[in-house]
């Protein structure tokens, strides 16, 4: 059978097309910009690339299925064509449940945070097991050469994604994957370009839960209020709490890159944590507590995790020194900015933050508000404003007075950062893109 994906280059959709293959489907895709790495990913699988999204393709691939990715929208003459000849076409997470997820033991990954580092953290316990589970993760996981596989199991790890899941259905993607387990780590406003309010988020969280079966299990952050108050609108399924305050799974906080004590029962166990802050242990607990509903004991899973690699551009140190460590992070939430620069400012040398406001919230100002804690902990704040925001972020200098600058040229935050850069110096790049090679760049001056 040939699978057409529209959209293919997403790291989602991509994960859809490596899983398809190896299922045994023809597979082909379109998008609109390909280049690596995603590209090579794809063509060392064998799957021909087109483009664009000119009708054309429909003529040049003629498929069985075609399978929608979510960057799909009206008036691309691809979906006009498809429209106008009743061509039958299925989102990536409708298909992915029909052809995969509906025979699986689905562990889901959900939150505004810490979702693509927690999902992989599950994986690599129950790869490291012998369970053999297949996943889909939004990230590069460092313990496994793809981002998705089948697996040879009944389990599957998926991360559980809020974001919309096609132009012709604009509920949450992960209403389509029915996990048995699933994994609640922090709910928060975000995504402003589909979502008008905290609310919105919080009714789509609950058509998940209701999904969840009766035996199933919820993992859920206690010390996450928003998370508190939607279980209070309803729950059918088992709960378990993890988080700092008295619950099941009870952790102790460790400085970083430290041992922490996680009380379970009557048991008290000392987990590694090899990625720094709270947030990261947090994001261990929930991935331990999953992988004993899953069969895997928590002394052994404690274990797996000393041999946990993070997820590309997870506080991934890409350079470093005696005199300077250069950092990519993924991070474009006001939250998880505020996380990532209070851990690494922990080893107490100067840290320099540059930031680029890639995500559609930052750009259109939605994250404004936020934005004025997120820097607490850095020394110097370097904002990249390039000419797609709509924000003026001029308003944090008076905030962050003699810390911020606002620049709207990579080559000359370069400069300024080979010219102003103390010894002992931290930084750490933040953007949910590719941030115009900037890290590479830098580092290759560095070099």
């Amino acid at each position: 059978m040939h699978i057409h994906i529209l959209g293919i280059c997403g790291t989602f959709m991509g994960g859809i097309a490596a899983i398809a293959k190896q299922c045994g489907y023809t597979v082909t895709g379109s998008d609109e910009n390909i280049y690596p790495p995603m590209s090579t990913q794809l063509e060392a699988l064998g799957i021909d690339l087109h483009q664009g999204f000119d009708e054309g393709q429909l003529d040049q691939f003629k498929a069985d299925a075609y399978i929608v990715g979510n960057i799909m929208t009206r008036g691309m003459p691809v979906i006009e064509r498809m429209l106008s000849a009743k061509i039958p076409m299925i989102s990536g997470p409708d298909w992915l449940y029909q052809n995969v997820l509906i025979d699986r033991t689905v562990i889901a990954v959900s939150g505004t945070h810490g979702k693509t580092t927690t999902s992989s953290m599950v994986a690599w316990i129950l790869e490291d097991n012998d369970c053999s589970p297949g996943f889909l993760i939004g990230g590069v996981p460092g313990n496994f050469d793809a981002s998705a596989r089948v697996g040879d199991s009944e389990l599957f790890v998926i991360e559980a994604d809020e974001y919309d899941t096609a132009f012709f259905d604009k509920r949450s993607k992960f209403v389509h994957y029915h996990p048995d387990t699933l994994i609640l780590n922090n709910l928060e406003f975000d995504h402003a370009d589909i979502f008008f309010s905290l609310e919105d988020i919080e009714r789509q969280f609950h058509h998940l839960l209701k999904l969840i079966p009766e035996n199933g299990r919820l993992i859920a952050n206690i010390d996450d209020q928003n998370i508190r108050k939607l279980l209070k609108k309803g729950y059918w399924s088992e709960l378990e709490y993890f988080g700092t305050g008295k619950c099941s799974w009870q952790l102790e906080p460790a400085k970083d890159y430290q041992a922490f004590n996680l009380k379970h029962q009557n048991s008290i166990y000392s987990v590694p944590c090899v990625l720094p802050g709270e947030h990261n242990q947090l994001n261990l607990t929930a991935a331990i507590a999953a992988c004993r509903n899953a069969g895997v004991c928590p002394e052994k899973a404690v274990s797996s995790a000393a041999t946990y690699r993070p997820p590309k551009r997870r506080a991934e140190l890409k350079f470093h020194s005696r005199l300077i460590n250069v950092y990519d992070d993924f991070a474009h939430h006001p939250t998880a900015i505020r996380m990532t620069i209070e851990a690494l400012k922990k080893q107490h040398r100067d840290l320099v933050v540059v930031f680029e406001p890639r995500s559609n919230s930052m750009r259109t100002g939605a994250h404004s508000e936020g934005l004025t804690a997120a820097f607490d902990d850095a020394d110097k704040i370097v904002i990249y404003s390039n000419p797609g925001i709509k924000t003026d972020f001029s308003f944090l200098a008076s905030y962050y007075q003699g810390k911020l600058l606002i620049f709207t040229s990579i080559n000359k935050i370069i400069e300024y950062l080979k010219q102003n850069l103390v010894e002992q110096s931290d930084v750490v790049f933040m953007s949910n893109g590719g941030f115009e090679n900037i890290v590479n760049e830098y580092i290759n001056t560095l070099n």
